[in-house]
């Protein structure tokens, strides 16, 4: 069987007609808030420009990383390696864990996604399993540093805290909500683990070509450290990212199309737009910040997974984070973990519909949101427990 045909490869990315739209929104809407107030407009998108330029860097990171084939040859050797089915998904677990945590959750359903289709149709396994496993702990996993997820940089625009000093908050809660979110999973998808699927048994995992230079390792171990170091890696790690991709581009392995589709810079101008206008909302209106004011950090963490279901967790960190949140890491928890409940919690599951559609897949959405609907209350008190113990809040 052929390697995984990533959407780097095949040039399939956060685009198409919906994305334009999206970018005409946020566009009028950022103008709209700087009509009406300038000065909240700047303060909003001071705030959050940082998030939108880390998450390129990562995605261009993430490209390079791809093109070396790290990522396909990770997936090939969980395939050859797993003894047994339910090795299989823990490493599958395991994998989706650190490449979110490391290089954002919306790298992890694009890149990951088809190499676990790969690996689970090279072992003649059931794919559901592994894809809504891969989703949902891109969303439970991206709590461990700033850079893991958007909404984690935008609510922390206020605290300056380095990616070390945060991660002393948030690593218990990253643990436990990884284990429960991957537990569940494997408990209520225990019979298809266990029982495969035929009909997508192809031949042994064929001999993948090695990894083709170091660029794309070097590059993820240089913004892992910058993240954990820096209290703003945002221009260093694009830096890196712009860097990397400018030698595969000279040297042709890489097409400005494909790094357009990764990067899918509408969609990111569009989610810009909007958070800047509702950050500038939320200094003009302190009704947010009134009832965020009110909830201890059980209450905020609810709010703030309800609010990501109604408006996506991007808009909603940046209303709730345009004034400093009580309870800062307990509103992450709720912006992170919330969106597993359902399609609109978040950017991950467009891009993940789109990926898993791209590797051939029917994406099973109906059984994510199931499964979403259990993981998060158990995922979420499960986090918000270690907040406490390390007493954090």
């Amino acid at each position: 069987m052929p390697g995984p045909d990533t959407p780097a490869r095949r040039g399939v990315g956060p685009g198409g007609g919906w994305s334009r739209i999206l970018a005409g929104a946020g566009i009028v809407s950022a103008l709209v808030a700087v009509i009406l107030d300038q000065s909240g407009t700047r303060s909003a998108a001071a705030q959050v420009w940082p998030a939108f330029v880390l998450v390129a860097g990562l995605l261009l990171v993430g490209l390079v990383a791809d093109q070396d084939g790290l990522f396909a040859a990770a997936g090939h050797r969980l395939a050859e390696l797993a003894p047994h089915p339910l090795a299989l998904f823990a490493g599958a677990a395991a994998m989706v864990a650190v490449v979110t945590a490391v290089l954002n959750l919306d790298t992890s359903v694009v890149f990951v996604t088809p190499v676990l289709v790969y690996a689970a149709r090279s072992r003649g396994q059931a794919e559901v399993p592994l894809l809504v496993g891969c989703l949902l702990l891109s969303n439970a996993g991206s709590l461990l540093l700033p850079g893991s997820n958007l909404t984690n940089l935008i609510v922390l625009g206020h605290f300056h805290l380095s990616g070390g000093q945060y991660l002393v908050h948030m690593a218990l809660p990253w643990v436990v909500s990884v284990l429960v979110t991957a537990g569940v999973v494997a408990i209520l998808e225990r019979r298809s683990i266990r029982r495969g699927d035929a009909s997508t048994l192809g031949d042994e995992p064929a001999s993948l070509e090695p990894v083709t230079s170091g660029l794309g390792a070097s590059a993820v171990v240089a913004v892992t450290v910058l993240m954990v170091v820096l209290r703003s890696p945002a221009l260093p790690v694009a830096g890196i990212g712009i860097g990397a991709v400018s030698v595969r581009l000279w040297t042709g392995r890489v097409t400005v199309d494909k790094v357009r589709s990764v990067v899918g810079l509408p969609v990111l101008i569009g989610l810009f737009g909007v958070a800047t206008a509702l950050g500038t909302l939320g200094r003009a209106w302190s009704g947010p910040a009134t009832l965020l004011s009110h909830l201890d950090s059980v209450g905020t963490a609810v709010v703030a997974a309800g609010a990501s279901v109604l408006v996506n967790n991007l808009p909603a960190a940046s209303i709730f984070a345009a004034r400093v949140p009580a309870h800062p890491f307990a509103l992450l928890i709720g912006l992170d973990i919330g969106p597993n409940l359902l399609v609109t919690g978040s950017l991950a599951w467009i891009l993940w519909w789109r990926t898993a559609r791209a590797s051939g897949s029917d994406p099973p959405v109906g059984r994510a949101i199931v499964l979403g609907l259990v993981t998060v209350p158990l995922a979420m008190a499960g986090a918000l427990a270690m907040l406490a113990v390390t007493g954090s809040h």
